[in-house]
């Protein structure tokens, strides 16, 4: 289970699952559907299946590619710690997992399930063919949101989508940045990237507008739902960490790509999901 861990780098849950959190109680505190237990169970349920399947699958298609690659050349499959007969039943398994919960979940889940898989394994296949791979990145952490929303409901409401499209350009944002480390290999390869086509510097040019609509999303709910000074004291935290990031990065020096990726981003969306509930119940 240990190598399996390593393989999906399950710490990278904490990008998606708390603004599926969001996604959750916004429903329950704003709709006259109750609380339930077993829904949120199967909810972040789906969201570690999902999240299992995406990273596996994509660590078993991009094998050659980080095995070409110094930076990524560690990896357990090129390093020989996993195979990529055993990534790809664990794709499988935890496809069929996700599937079978969205089952107990309600109809609308359930027909829905192979759209949401398609996004999220259908990202491992985009920077082969196109520069627009970050935003589709972006799109499958997005659906989170509307997913534990449509848990909760099964409807659609605006909202919930409001917070997906942050999560769309917040993600798409940061994945930009990581990619600054790969763009001279990128373009040895053939593969395609934002960096890879624009360059550092317009990329990052790029990086900043798609934060910027992702202040913007997180905004835009305060004028359909009553949100108080604590939701604003969440969107304050999260626009001041999309700005910090920006800050400690630059196309000249990467040395500190991965606290913008990792830590900052972890820590935003963490903590404004913290001041989301807590305007949600206080």
């Amino acid at each position: 289970m240990k190598k399996y861990f390593s393989l999906v780098l399950f710490a990278h849950s904490v990008f998606a699952l708390p603004f599926a959190i969001i996604g959750f109680f916004l429903a329950v505190n704003t709709t006259t559907h109750g609380f339930d237990w077993l829904k949120l169970g199967l909810m972040l349920a789906c969201m570690v299946f999902a999240r299992n399947a995406a990273m596996a699958f994509n660590r078993y298609l991009d094998r050659d590619i980080d095995a070409a690659n110094p930076r990524t050349a560690l990896r357990d499959i090129p390093a020989g710690r996993v195979s990529p007969k055993q990534a790809l039943v664990f794709t499988i398994v935890n496809c069929v997992l996700f599937i079978t919960a969205t089952w107990f979940i309600n109809a609308i889940c359930f027909y829905l399930a192979p759209v949401a898989l398609a996004v999220v394994l259908g990202y491992s296949y985009m920077k082969r063919f196109t520069p627009l791979c970050h935003l589709v990145l972006g799109l499958g952490l997005g659906l989170a949101p509307i997913g534990a929303y449509l848990v909760v409901t099964g409807t659609f409401d605006a909202v919930p989508i409001f917070y997906s499209l942050a999560v769309l350009c917040w993600v798409s944002g940061f994945d930009i940045i990581y990619a600054l480390q790969d763009e001279a290999f990128d373009r040895e390869h053939n593969l395609s990237s934002i960096p890879a086509w624009l360059g550092g510097q317009r990329a990052l040019k790029v990086s900043e507008a798609l934060h910027v609509l992702s202040a913007v999303f997180v905004v835009l709910p305060m004028f359909f739902i009553p949100l108080g000074l604590y939701y604003i004291a969440g969107v304050a935290f999260y626009c001041a960490l999309l700005i910090y990031q920006h800050r400690i990065v630059s196309p000249s020096d990467l040395s500190r790509v991965d606290r913008a990726f990792m830590t900052t981003n972890g820590v935003a969306s963490v903590v404004f999901a913290c001041f989301f509930l807590l305007d949600m119940f206080f």
